[in-house]
């Protein structure tokens, strides 16, 4: 309030504040990441590793008056506070964590910081936006950190194809197994089941034999020899008719009888069908062969004097 006039120096200073332009203070190097200053970019980790990190903060002024009157250095205690905040957050974290995955977290946990101070110290000063320049092991131990690098990517690399190798042949074991249990269940299943229908079938025929124990016997007897001689040759030989001997080969007429089936089938439809066309005699296809018992017997004579000269 009043004329606001401005006596001449000394007795009055006018200062001008630029309260709109944003400024830069940088750490760990000037102008260029190859200006390094390494009394500000070493920093020691929780894990008791040395790295060297270079970053720029952005600030502003949201009040000139504080700014100006409260503190002799400002722009000074924005560099203090800000290397102060980064050496704080590098040292409380991994090596690992500050050079890859926890760079941006880095980052915004020391603008806060940064932040913090500078209220607490009534500067005046607004952080703007902390920027990660640079993270990286010192020069001296960089080709070590490289393969130390190199060999966690090959232990990553051979852990995902093993578990790529094992998410492959699990499945394929597993199911190789559910089928093996499962045949091994069908089996089981089926010989109970066989035993179950035998025994009943044992308990049926018992019954029934002790019942009628001839009879019984008799029919067990046929169908056994039905069974043995299902797929036996069978020749037929008279041996109780008084004269020739009768010498029948079903096996031969069976053939023969199959053959004109099959040739009958695959003939034309103007042909006539089976059914209706005569049956051959038996004669007409293997003759019968009649055989004198006097003959027989000259041979087994033949043959048991032979056995007697060897």
């Amino acid at each position: 309030p009043g004329l606001r006039w401005r006596l001449p120096y000394p007795i009055q200073a006018h200062e001008l504040v630029n309260v709109s332009g944003v400024r830069t203070v940088e750490i760990g190097y000037r102008g260029s990441e190859k200006n390094k200053v390494l009394k500000e970019a070493l920093m020691l980790t929780d894990d008791e590793n040395i790295i060297n990190i270079q970053f720029a903060v952005q600030w502003f002024l949201n009040d000139p008056v504080v700014y100006v009157f409260n503190n002799r250095h400002p722009d000074d205690a924005v560099m203090q506070v800000a290397e102060t905040a980064i050496r704080e957050i590098v040292g409380k974290n991994k090596m690992d964590f500050v050079l890859y995955e926890g760079r941006e977290q880095v980052a915004v946990n020391a603008a806060k910081l940064m932040q913090e101070i500078l209220d607490r110290y009534k500067t005046g000063i607004l952080i703007s936006k902390v920027t990660m320049q640079n993270a990286q092991p010192p020069e001296q131990v960089q080709a070590s950190f490289d393969d130390a690098v190199k060999a966690s990517q090959d232990r990553e690399r051979q852990k995902n194809e093993g578990q790529a190798y094992a998410n492959d042949v699990i499945p394929k074991a597993r199911g190789t197994a559910a089928r093996l249990l499962e045949e091994a269940e069908g089996y089981r299943k089926r010989v109970i089941a066989d035993s179950e229908g035998d025994a009943s079938r044992f308990k049926q025929i018992y019954t029934e034999y002790a019942k009628a124990p001839e009879v019984t016997r008799s029919r067990m007897y046929l169908d056994t020899m039905q069974q043995v001689y299902a797929n036996a040759s069978k020749v037929l030989l008279d041996t109780r008719g008084q004269g020739n001997l009768l010498y029948l080969p079903l096996d031969k007429l069976m053939q023969a009888a199959g053959a004109a089936a099959a040739s009958a089938g695959a003939s034309g439809a103007g042909e006539q069908p089976a059914a209706s066309r005569p049956a051959p005699a038996i004669g007409s296809e293997v003759p019968p062969q009649v055989v004198d018992k006097n003959d027989v017997r000259s041979r087994d004579t033949l043959r048991q004097r032979d056995r007697e000269s060897r």
